[in-house]
């Protein structure tokens, strides 16, 4: 059975992820998967994600992780949609550190595909500064791509091309999708004249910055 609520570590913590998760709604208003791993609670959402298989868009990912007051529900594994958990957020007080949980879950694909936990291979680093600036002209790209009343499908064929690109900004030898710089914008784990680090692992990457964790998976078959 599933609990009815998360314990966080403190109020400035539930603060961090209310945030967070209203970051990723404003985004991608679609599903949290959230992981509890000892007494740390990892919070994945999407920013991009195959629309069918066979698709060379890249999986992107973000990842907060939040320290809970212990690790009683470790081992916990659930996806529920956005909405739900930015509502009850939303009704808790400031000193709040109870993450109410929605009495259902929801299902998504990408969910189905666990990034690895261990054995990350260090690729290099990335300027922050110049990360941000790859994201806002990507942003400013895809805006001025779209047709007027553009629909769904048009919407994600031209993120598709744009966030698919590879990422100028860092090291020549690494192909990290365009994507994962807006990702890493947009859900505010950038900082001025910080710097991200890379890592590999298999067809997964993960750009770690002062502010969380952007994963990506390149576009390949949802196995």
């Amino acid at each position: 059975m599933l609990p009815d609520a998360l314990q966080l570590a403190d109020p400035e913590t539930m603060s961090d992820l209310r945030t967070f998760l209203a970051r990723a709604r404003t985004v991608e208003d679609g599903q949290a998967r959230l992981q509890v791993v000892g007494a740390a609670l990892a919070v994945y959402v999407p920013v991009l994600a195959q629309e069918a298989i066979g698709s060379t868009v890249p999986t992107v990912l973000g990842l907060r992780v939040a320290k809970l007051s212990s690790s009683t529900a470790d081992g916990f594994v659930a996806v529920y949609e956005l909405g739900a958990l930015t509502d009850r957020l939303a009704r808790a007080g400031d000193a709040d550190t109870s993450l109410p949980l929605p009495p259902a879950e929801s299902r998504a694909a990408w969910a189905g595909i666990t990034p690895p936990l261990a054995g990350w291979e260090t690729l290099g680093e990335y300027d922050d500064d110049a990360l941000a600036a790859e994201a806002e002209a990507g942003m400013h790209a895809v805006a001025e791509a779209l047709p007027p009343n553009a629909g769904r499908p048009v919407l994600e064929t031209v993120r598709g091309r744009i966030w698919s690109a590879a990422c100028q900004a860092g090291p020549d030898d690494i192909d990290l999708p365009l994507g994962a710089a807006f990702a890493a914008e947009s859900l505010g784990f950038l900082r001025p004249g910080a710097r991200s680090r890379m890592y590999g692992q298999g067809r997964w990457q993960r750009l770690t910055s002062s502010g969380g964790h952007t994963l990506v998976r390149q576009g390949a078959p949802l196995i």
